[in-house]
């Protein structure tokens, strides 16, 4: 199960960690560790972005009237349990989603896979995961339920389907599935791995945060029961996640969440909506961007860059490899030219100017040899030249501190 689409490499290998022993000269300084290939998800083109943004205001248009979208109110109303603007808000995703209902929570993304998950499961009870390193606030929901973990590689469906004979037999009744990359060499295709799901009688729950409106299919969309993913990473307000899915998963979801406290206000439910009117253009152009600095490092455009991989890791990102290995003083050094040098939210409203920072903790988690040699780079709403500069600029900076000899570095 792959995805065909590769990133471009900046040195002609094929990701190989060999060393070049033998007879020969005298050896230099280790050779660093190269990047592995990679198979970064599917984009939208710009055309087709344009086309999802129009239909989600028709779904918009469905389900408020023109005075409704500019007033909202608050509070655990009789009847829906939660602010009727919300309500409205999530039948508005729901239609535009194409799935049976829709459910608002605080916690964004990693509030929506918590409710999700809190739902559906029991403690004790098996659930199916990829086996890789699991991204840090799904491990702390995961270890407080409780749940009895079931390790398959999706890469691999032999083993994929050996652990889905648990399902068939009424042993398993959920599987967990990350839709972008938990390992930087993942090559499996979510939606074949749901369809598996699907054919051996286990429901998926899909976290889709840095996917949805990045791909031309959210895992709803590809028939999950369930599709969680933050709103604060589309460009909507602090804190608000959202769970899309089954009537009767989400149906669970709002009756764990009867606290008053816990709902999402109007107000809130409001500004996420909005937001979700204009990033399906604005996440094709930064793809393209994307794409555009990953060609160009990869022409040798930016001296001292040795690799670069296009990742899904969260975010869809540049990984560039360098020279020298002084990856974790990039950040800093790149933020003196106008860079952010960390997250807010992973493409929250805050973030415009390219981040520059490190891998991702579960990346380097798999691949930790990569720390000194690999940053991670997002354009965000900047072009491609903008990223260059900014990475030349900072390279230039760190080797008058450092020299500009470049470690041994071998083709098998």
């Amino acid at each position: 199960m792959t995805q065909q689409q590769t990133g471009p490499t900046g040195s002609g290998d094929d990701g190989a960690h060999g060393t070049g022993d033998g007879d020969g000269p005298p050896a230099g300084p280790p050779a660093p560790p190269r990047l592995p290939r990679t198979f970064p998800l599917a984009t939208v083109p710009t055309a087709d972005a344009v086309a999802v943004q129009h239909r989600m205001l028709e779904s918009v248009t469905r389900h408020f009237q023109g005075p409704e979208l500019f007033a909202s109110d608050a509070g655990v109303v009789p009847g829906p349990g939660r602010p009727r603007t919300t309500a409205r808000v999530e039948a508005a995703l729901a239609d535009f989603f194409g799935a049976e209902a829709a459910a608002l929570v605080q916690g964004a993304g990693t509030g929506a896979i918590r409710a999700a998950l809190t739902a559906v499961l029991r403690p004790g009870e098996p659930l199916l995961i990829h086996r890789a390193p699991v991204y840090r606030t799904t491990a702390v929901t995961l270890r407080g339920l409780g749940v009895a973990l079931v390790e398959a590689d999706f890469n691999d469906r032999a083993e994929l389907e050996r652990a889905l004979a648990l399902g068939a037999e009424g042993r398993l009744r959920y599987a967990y599935v990350q839709h972008t990359r938990q390992r930087l060499t993942d090559s499996y295709d979510p939606a074949e791995v749901l369809a598996a799901c699907h054919a051996a009688g286990v429901r998926t729950l899909v976290d889709d945060n840095y996917a949805v409106f990045r791909v031309p299919r959210s895992g709803s969309q590809l028939g999950a029961d369930a599709s969680c993913f933050s709103l604060f990473k589309l460009h909507g307000p602090e804190g608000v996640g959202a769970v899309v899915g089954t009537r009767d998963l989400v149906d669970a979801v709002h009756r764990d969440n009867y606290s008053g406290g816990g709902q999402v206000q109007g107000t809130q439910a409001l500004e996420a909506l909005r937001a979700l009117t204009h990033v399906p253009v604005m996440w094709s152009l930064q793809s393209q961007a994307t794409g555009e600095a990953a060609e160009r490092l990869a022409n040798g455009e930016v001296p001292g860059v040795a690799e670069v991989r296009l990742a899904n890791v969260q975010d869809r990102c540049l990984l560039v490899r360098l020279h020298h290995p002084v990856a974790q003083q990039v950040p800093a050094a790149a933020a003196r030219y106008g860079a952010a040098p960390y997250p807010v939210g992973a493409n929250s409203r805050y973030e415009i100017a390219p981040l520059f920072y490190r891998m991702s903790a579960s990346a380097l988690d798999d691949a930790p040899q990569l720390a000194d040699w690999t940053v991670r780079i997002n354009p965000m709403r900047a072009g491609a030249g903008l990223v260059l500069d900014i990475l030349g600029r900072a390279l230039t900076d760190l080797d008058a501190a450092h020299g500009p000899a470049a470690p041994r570095e071998t083709k098998d």
